[in-house]
C-alpha cells in the first residue's frame, strides 16, 4: 500500500517521535551503565528502501556502535532467506541496529538469536502476549479463539530478526547489523502472507508503537549487555537458558530445509536441544544432527 493510497490519518497511526525515542533511549552521558547505555542514537526516518542497508553503509563509513534506525516505512525490507518484507506505513516497526561487539566472532551468531529473545521479553511484558521463538529467530504469537484461552490459539509469525556481517576486505567482520520487523497495527487484509499475524489481532495491551520500540530495545539492550559481559559466552550471561525457555520449536517434530539445499532436500526429526553456540539439534533417522542455520517447519509435537 502506498502512502497515497493509505486510508489511515496520523491520528489513527501517529509517525514515530525521535526526539522522546532519543531522550528515553540513549545513553546520557559517558560511563553510563545503564540498561540503555548500549544505544548512542536513535533515528527515525518517514521511508527508507531497506534499513539494513542504510545502516550497513554506515558501518562501513566508520559509525560507531550504537546507532538505533527506524522507518515508518520501508518499500524494500528483507527477511531471512531472501525474503520480501512488507508493511503498510506506520503500521509496524522497522529497526536496524548497529553493533560491534568486542566477543570473538565465531560467537556472533548469537546476536540473531538473543534479539528474538529481546523482543519476546518486550512484548510478554510491555503487551501482555504470550510470545514465544521459533528457531533460530522468528517471533510467534498466538491469535485468540472465541471460546479457548488466548495462549491457546494458533501461533503465528509477528517479528523477523536478520542479522548481517559488515567486512573488512579480507573477509573478517568488524560490525554487525541487526534487523527487527515486527507488526504493529496491521488488519488481517494487509499481511502479506497467511501465517503472519499482528500485535492488534492478539489483542495487545498497547498499540502505540513509541511504547513497543522503546521497550523492545531496552530488552535487546539488556540480552546484549549480559552477553557482552561474558564474553559471548551464552550459558555464563544466562541468554542461551532463556533462549531455550522461549523456543518453541523444541520437543516439535520439525521439518528443516537446509541453507543451499534443492527441491526436496530437507532433513526430519525431532527438535531436541539448542546448544550453547545456538544451534538447533534434531533428532534424526541418523542420529544426532546440529545445524547452525535452516529453515524450520513445526510440524506436530512429540
Amino acid at each position: 500500500m502506498s502512502p497515497a493510497t493509505n486510508p489511515w490519518t496520523d491520528l489513527d497511526r501517529p509517525p514515530l517521535r525521535q526526539a522522546a525515542l532519543a531522550r528515553a533511549l540513549t545513553r546520557r552521558a559517558e560511563g553510563d551503565e545503564g540498561p540503555d547505555a548500549v544505544w548512542r542514537a536513535v533515528e527515525v526516518v518517514a521511508s527508507t528502501g531497506s534499513t539494513n542497508a542504510d545502516v550497513a553503509a554506515r558501518a562501513r563509513a566508520g559509525e560507531p556502535e550504537g546507532l538505533v534506525l527506524v522507518a515508518d516505512h520501508q518499500e524494500a525490507g528483507r527477511g531471512r532467506l531472501g525474503r520480501s518484507w512488507e508493511a503498510p506505513p506506520r503500521a509496524a516497526l522497522a529497526v536496524s541496529l548497529l553493533l560491534r561487539p568486542p566477543v570473538e566472532p565465531a560467537r556472533w551468531s548469537w546476536l540473531p538469536l538473543l534479539t528474538g529473545l529481546g523482543v519476546v521479553d518486550a512484548l510478554r511484558r510491555t503487551c501482555g502476549v504470550p510470545a514465544g521463538l521459533k528457531w533460530p529467530n522468528d517471533v510467534l504469537v498466538p491469535e485468540p479463539e472465541r471460546g479457548q484461552q488466548p495462549e491457546l490459539g494458533e501461533r503465528r509469525k509477528v517479528c523477523g530478526v536478520l542479522a548481517e556481517a559488515v567486512t573488512r576486505p579480507d573477509g573478517g567482520p568488524v560490525a554487525a547489523v541487526v534487523g527487527f520487523g515486527l507488526n504493529v497495527d496491521q488488519h488481517r487484509a494487509e499481511l502479506p502472507v497467511p501465517t503472519a499475524t499482528s500485535l492488534r489481532l492478539t489483542g495487545a495491551a498497547t498499540l502505540d508503537r513509541d511504547t513497543v520500540l522503546r521497550a523492545c530495545l531496552r530488552a535487546v539492550a539488556v540480552r546484549y549487555r549480559q552477553w557482552v559481559d561474558a564474553a559471548g559466552d551464552a550459558r555464563a550471561a544466562g541468554v542461551g537458558a532463556a533462549y531455550r525457555e522461549a523456543c518453541l520449536t523444541l520437543g516439535l517434530q520439525v521439518e528443516v530445509r537446509l541453507p543451499g539445499a534443492g527441491a526436496g532436500e530437507v532433513l526430519r526429526g525431532t527438535a531436541e536441544e539448542v546448544d550453547d553456540d545456538g544451534r538447533l539439534v534434531v533428532a534424526t533417522a541418523d542420529g544426532l544432527r546440529a545445524l547452525a542455520a535452516g529453515d524450520v517447519a513445526h510440524v506436530r509435537a512429540v
